[in-house]
């Protein structure tokens, strides 16, 4: 019975470790569902973009408010969760702050969690209010309505919680301390935590130590729900963000990429020794589709950015489209790409690693023509966007298809099209009548 908790505990965190092991097999399997593409170019650059995006927070600190109570919240959760070594270890062992004998700087860190702790409970208890009660613009799209809003509050209550348990924790242990309780070291600065000792004050030494434990295995097994509650909500950006920034677009916003096909198609046509009317090789590949309607037609780069995606809404609050009341919402076009996405994850695990096709696709299923030619390819979402995401390629993509492999593009773009192969210019006029207005 003496070692009854330590098996417990090292259950718990293989189950939870297991568990949370086998969700990013999963996550992993679905993005490489996409396209391959080559970003092994400029390394450099790259490391540099994810250690000043992601880890640096540069782009979240454009709305200073917003910017710094994420940076409190996401160093201060980072960081206290240093402490979970501590716990992991104890947990295991039998042992209780194992790291003590470190002495003044294990005092300092304590005493430095516990001031991020109350950070984090500051912070969160902000976001609730400019979520919940000032109701910001971007928090009450249509797109963030039922699951995805409960998801947002979710997550800030469970943060809140784990900081209220980690005081605890440490409150009752100061006083068993104070009390000198033979298995609780003395050690750990309390800056915070000692005002919530009278709290306990007259309390039985048995219950003391009945609320330190309650709160310590309520801590770390919060901690395990949270790492597999990450899978199923927007916060996966926790681990995502860095990848993805790291894989993120390095060209000119304003540059599009080619399509391979096409391009080989011109040249063809520009080379004087070509026969235009030889037949394709017997073991030519089938030509492949133009443009995206469903994910697995998207680039893995862009399914990796739809499970990045954070939900705040800073792509959809600058997208002028949006902003003038049209469809559009940068912010609903990638959650559908990641919606999606799950969808097919799903139909593959039920039919033993094969997709079965559905009768559904991305195009018109999630997305609608519609918001698709609402876009002005502004670039203005991707430039908001706090971890590089790029809502503008898989708009693109997807009105490659319509445009290429259905005709089904609007009557005011296809009479420009057809314009500029007559006219070689938007207008309807030929070349000649253009330059009239030399004469006058």
């Amino acid at each position: 019975m003496e070692y009854l908790p330590n098996i417990l505990f090292t259950i718990a965190l293989i189950i939870g470790v297991g568990f949370f092991t086998k969700n990013i097999k999963k996550l992993s399997r679905n993005i490489k569902l996409g396209k391959d593409i080559d970003v092994s170019d400029n390394k450099s650059q790259r490391w540099k973009n994810m250690f000043r995006i992601a880890l640096g927070q540069t782009k979240m600190v454009v709305k200073p408010v917003a910017g710094i109570m994420h940076i409190l919240v996401y160093v201060g959760f980072i960081i206290i969760n240093i402490e979970v070594l501590e716990i992991i270890i104890d947990g295991i062992l039998g042992t209780h702050r194992v790291f003590a004998p470190v002495g003044a700087l294990y005092d300092f860190l304590i005493g430095s969690f516990e001031i991020l702790a109350l950070l984090v409970i500051i912070a969160v208890v902000v976001f609730w209010i400019r979520r919940n009660l000032i109701r910001l613009q971007r928090f009450i799209k249509p797109e963030m309505k039922g699951w995805p809003k409960k998801d947002g509050n979710l997550i800030l209550y469970i943060e809140f919680v784990l900081m209220l348990l980690f005081l605890t924790m440490n409150a009752t242990d100061f006083q068993l301390q104070q009390l000198n309780e033979p298995h609780y070291t003395k050690a750990g600065a309390f800056p915070i935590s000692q005002f919530l000792m009278p709290l306990f004050d007259g309390m039985s030494i048995s219950s003391l130590v009945l609320i330190e434990r309650t709160a310590w295995w309520l801590h770390i097994l919060g901690i395990l729900a949270f790492l597999n509650y990450l899978y199923y909500s927007k916060h996966l950006h926790i681990l995502l963000a860095f990848p993805n920034t790291y894989y993120g677009k390095l060209k000119p916003q304003g540059e599009f990429n080619n399509l391979e096909a096409v391009t080989n198609e011109v040249k063809l046509m520009m080379d004087p020794s070509a026969d235009p009317y030889a037949a394709p090789a017997d073991d030519a590949p089938e030509p492949e589709k133009f443009g995206a309607s469903d994910v697995m037609d998207l680039n893995w780069v862009q399914l990796l950015n739809a499970y990045t995606c954070t939900e705040c809404g800073r792509c959809t609050s600058e997208c002028p489209a949006n902003q003038t009341g049209k469809k559009l919402s940068p912010r609903k076009i990638m959650m559908d790409t990641r919606d999606r996405l799950e969808e097919v994850g799903k139909n593959i695990d039920a039919n033993k690693g094969e997709f079965v096709p559905d009768g559904k696709q991305l195009l018109d299923d999630y997305i609608s023509k519609e918001e698709l030619w609402a876009c002005t390819t502004c670039n203005a979402c991707v430039q908001a966007c706090p971890i590089s995401i790029d809502p503008l390629s898989i708009i693109v993509e997807m009105r490659r298809y319509l445009v290429m492999e259905q005709s089904a593009a609007p009557t005011e773009l296809n009479n420009m099209m057809s314009n500029i192969e007559n006219n070689g210019a938007p207008w309807p006029y030929n070349q000649m009548d253009r330059l009239n207005w030399v004469n006058e």
